[in-house]
């Protein structure tokens, strides 16, 4: 290779690595960034994590409904998002979690609860997917210890997939974002 294609082939690599971020921010929006950040901020939590649970809960779709019944951006049943409503003192309707300052605020708060009852970051993932119960009963009976490191001990396939996927989210999108 001559001098001159070298050049070229190094030009390339160089503008591939500089237009990646471009290329990766098209990929994996931020969308709500300042209702996630508002949000992150007022409940004491990492905005990027609150950005990756929504881009692996519903992709950033408002109108996202799980087979399993949970919905909007982070994906609440509605029997919890009721509940959830009575402890913060307001009256929820299904329909409002599909309005995503809402279902945003919501699932702050019940992370937010849920960091105060579980020992590690990836207990209250894995209380905010499978349940609290679940997850309380895997600590509690020593399945899993709640770290990262052992997620393969998590009884849940699903959960277990959950917590690493959101884990490598939120460590791109503050990557991406910060």
């Amino acid at each position: 290779m001559g001098r001159g294609a070298t050049l070229v082939v190094l030009l390339a690599i160089v503008l591939i690595f500089l237009s990646a971020p471009f290329f990766l921010r098209s990929a994996f929006p931020l969308n709500h960034r300042e209702l996630i950040f508002a949000t992150a901020e007022q409940y004491g939590l990492d905005p990027f994590l609150l950005a990756a649970m929504i881009h692996v809960e519903s992709g950033f779709r408002p109108e996202a409904v799980s087979p399993k019944g949970a919905l909007g951006l982070m994906q609440i049943m509605p029997e919890t998002a009721i509940w959830l409503g009575k402890q913060n003192s307001q009256p929820i309707l299904v329909d409002d979690l599909f309005d995503p300052k809402t279902n945003i605020g919501l699932g702050a708060y019940y992370l937010n609860y849920l960091r105060d009852r579980f020992p590690t970051p990836y207990a209250v993932l894995a209380a905010y997917n499978a349940g609290p119960t679940n997850a309380r009963r895997w600590l509690d009976e020593h399945i899993w210890d709640g770290s990262y490191e052992r997620t393969g001990q998590i009884p849940f396939g699903e959960t277990r997939s959950y917590v690493r996927k959101v884990i490598m989210m939120q460590n791109l999108y503050r990557l991406l974002y910060d």
